[in-house]
């Protein structure tokens, strides 16, 4: 059976969306294959972002991610919105959910290490959903 793939979606695909990819990939690659897009992008990933990352979790997201559209992925699973306030363009998926994440950008390291745990918690709770069924079943868990 086919892994289901999962898209993080963020408008400028650069902080919260690109920290689910490597931390779904850490995490949760065993269950579903990750991507990470936006409806706009950015010339490089949040800076302050590749640093948490890489203290936390020793992933370094300059050399293993970049900004990419919604256009650049391949068709996926499960759409996971991480909160960005706006109506994303509709993104055809068997299940869709809000992470309802605020925007850590500009503000503290605490609020990047806050941000990253939630999204661990998360992309854990999402792969254990997946595992056991209960996405696959169509039903709406957000």
């Amino acid at each position: 059976m086919m892994k289901p793939k999962v898209a993080f979606i963020c408008v400028h695909n650069s902080c919260r969306s690109q920290m689910a990819e490597a931390i779904a990939r850490l995490f949760a690659s065993d269950v579903f294959d990750p991507y990470s897009a936006g409806t706009e992008i950015k010339p490089k990933i949040n800076q302050d972002a590749v640093r948490i990352i890489k203290k936390l979790y020793g992933i370094d997201m300059n050399k293993t991610q970049h900004s990419k559209l919604i256009s650049q992925i391949p068709a996926v699973d499960v759409v996971v919105t991480m909160g960005c306030n706006v109506v994303c363009p509709p993104l055809p998926a068997r299940h869709r959910e809000d992470w309802g994440l605020d925007d850590p950008s500009g503000k503290s390291d605490e609020e990047f290490i806050r941000t990253a745990k939630i999204i661990e918690e998360k992309v854990k709770d999402l792969a254990n959903r997946i595992k056991n069924g209960q996405i696959n079943k169509g039903e709406s868990l957000d």
